[in-house]
Parts: C-alpha cells; sequence; structure tokens
C-alpha cells in the first residue's frame, strides 16, 4: 500500500450538510485503519467553527490561508446553496484550495460553490437530482449529467446527494490504494463497494411525480408488479378500456414518455437490481421481462455506455467480500 501521507482539505460554512462531511471524513478515517495516510482537516473561510444544517457545530481546523496544498479539496454541499447566491468569500476559499490541490471533489450542492468559482466550466459534473436544472440554469458551460451518483472528469470529481459523498470517496480510495482497501473500507462501513457513478440516482418508478389520473397509476402499480408481463401498448390499453392513442397521450401529457419506453425503464432498474443479487445478465434480462439479452445489453449502453457485464464487475468484489 502506499503510505504516503494525503492531505484532505474540506471547506465548511454555516449550514453545511452535517453528512455531506462525515460521510467521506468516515471513508478516509476507516481506510487509515487499514493501513491509509489521509490527513482530514475541516477549515472554513476564517477559521471560525461553523454550525451545521442541523444545528450541530462543527469545530474547524483553520483557514485555507494556513492548510498545506491538499491531495484532494472537497466541497460539501447544504440547503443553503442554491437557495441562496454562494458568498464571495466562499467562492474564494474555493477556488484558492482547488488551485492548491491534486483532485477538486464536490458532495450534493457543493458543485454549486465549485460552478460559482467557474471551476466546472467545461466540465461534466452532477447534483443532487432535484437542483440539477438549476445547476444547468446557472451555469450553461457546465455539461450537467442529473442522474448520476458521481462524475469524474480529469481530476475533478462531483457527486449526487448525501451518501452519494460516501460512493465518491470509496472511488477516490480505490483510486490511491486499489480494489482491495476500498472493499475492505465498504464491509467495514456496511456499504456497497461503490455504486457505478454511472447508476441512476433513484429508480424508475420514483423519477419524477405520480400520475395524477388514476389509469396511469394502475399502469404503474400493474408494471411494477409484474415486470415480465405482456405490457404492450395494446394490452395496456385494453386492461384500462382506453385507446392505445389516448393511453399514449396521457403518459406523454404526465410521465413525458412512451408506455414502451415506461415499461423498459422499470425493467431496466429491475435488472441492475438483479445483476448486483448475482443473478447472470441473461437471467436478469429473463427475469425482468427483456425479449433477449442482447435487448438488455443495448439499454444499458444507452443508459449508462458500459454493457450489463461491466456493469455487474463493479459489484463482483463486495459480493465475494460480503
Amino acid at each position: 500500500m502506499d503510505s504516503r501521507t494525503h492531505r484532505v482539505a474540506i471547506l465548511v460554512y454555516d449550514g453545511v450538510a452535517l453528512l455531506d462531511v462525515a460521510g467521506p471524513a468516515e471513508v478516509f478515517g476507516e481506510a487509515n485503519r487499514l493501513g491509509a495516510d489521509y490527513r482530514v482537516a475541516l477549515l472554513s473561510t476564517t477559521g471560525a467553527d461553523v454550525a451545521s444544517s442541523i444545528g450541530i457545530r462543527i469545530a474547524v481546523d483553520g483557514s485555507p490561508a494556513g492548510e498545506p496544498d491538499p491531495g484532494t479539496f472537497m466541497m460539501p454541499g447544504g440547503a443553503v446553496y442554491p437557495r441562496t447566491p454562494v458568498t464571495r468569500d466562499l467562492i474564494e476559499a474555493a477556488k484558492e484550495l482547488a488551485g492548491r490541490s491534486g483532485r477538486v471533489a464536490s458532495v450534493c450542492s457543493g458543485a454549486f460553490v465549485l460552478g460559482a468559482g467557474g471551476l466546472l466550466d467545461g466540465k461534466r459534473a452532477t447534483t443532487h437530482w432535484k437542483v440539477a436544472g438549476e445547476l444547468a440554469a446557472r451555469h450553461p458551460d457546465i455539461r450537467v449529467e442529473p442522474d448520476a451518483i458521481y462524475v469524474r472528469d480529469g481530476t475533478t470529481y462531483t457527486s449526487a446527494g448525501v451518501s452519494a459523498g460516501i460512493d465518491l470517496a470509496l472511488a477516490l480510495v480505490e483510486e490511491d490504494h486499489g480494489p482491495d482497501v476500498s472493499r475492505d473500507v465498504a464491509r467495514a462501513l456496511v456499504v456497497y463497494l461503490q455504486r457505478a457513478g454511472g447508476q441512476s440516482q433513484f429508480s424508475a418508478p420514483l423519477q419524477g411525480p405520480p400520475p395524477r389520473s388514476p389509469a396511469l397509476r394502475s399502469v404503474v402499480d400493474l408494471v411494477t408488479a409484474d415486470p415480465g408481463g405482456n405490457h404492450s401498448l395494446g394490452e395496456l390499453a385494453g386492461h384500462l378500456n382506453l385507446s392505445p392513442r389516448h393511453l399514449t397521450r396521457l403518459f406523454r401529457t404526465e410521465l413525458s414518455t412512451t408506455p414502451a419506453r415506461y415499461v423498459e425503464s422499470i425493467r431496466f432498474d429491475i435488472a441492475k437490481a438483479l445483476l448486483d443479487q448475482g443473478h447472470t445478465a441473461t437471467q436478469a434480462a429473463s427475469l425482468a421481462g427483456f425479449p433477449s439479452y442482447e435487448s438488455l445489453r443495448r439499454v444499458f449502453v444507452r443508459e449508462l455506455s458500459i454493457s450489463p457485464a461491466a456493469y455487474q464487475r463493479r459489484f463482483s468484489t463486495a459480493r465475494r467480500g460480503g
């Protein structure tokens, strides 16, 4: 194992989400118990202690000016951003630390601080799905990927909400010390080795508000309960005593998709869960209702840019060690 000291600077502020700070810090701390040498420093713009979003005080180690060059700079999120404009002192502190760091990372809405400092311009990035649209609107130069757990673009990393910061920290530990150490950290914390960066932030039936129409709610329940059933447009329309054209219009209006694509999205999510449980890709395709492995593979490549087999390998070491 590479035992050289790796300094991690986490910039905190009043209103920061406690888990955005504690989750990654715990990952690095657990890695230290396995022989790594991460030195985590909590910093604020002035060096004064701050209050987290739930009122718990966070004692800091100092200000950016007094911190040696970090190997990693992490910017946690909090409900305060994007609800209010990012303060100038926080932007400058983030830019100063980023300029001296080997790699830069954000958790959740911490991406808004990096974005305000121009640190994500021209880069791919993600944040919590609820505010991904706002990040894209504020910073059109950022290529926002709203449905990713975390995104790496060069030496810049961004992650989705709260627990995704743990996935990101595990990925950084794996980058520094290899998959065995990352696996052992994950086992100690009772989490996945790490969820794939391109994995969806949430399951298909939870995307967006529930349908208002009783007919569509019935379709959602039907498909979710029996993903392998015959859910062709004609079958669904007949089940609801609607014309195929009317049912298609309802899906377009309320869910911004087609019946076929919605059924496919649920099957895709179920197939991912089956792969996580250890089923083969062929078994997952069959159990999730896909007509063939090849049809499942096409959906995986389209949605995640990887094959089902590659997706499953992301989790194989965690399953073997469990």
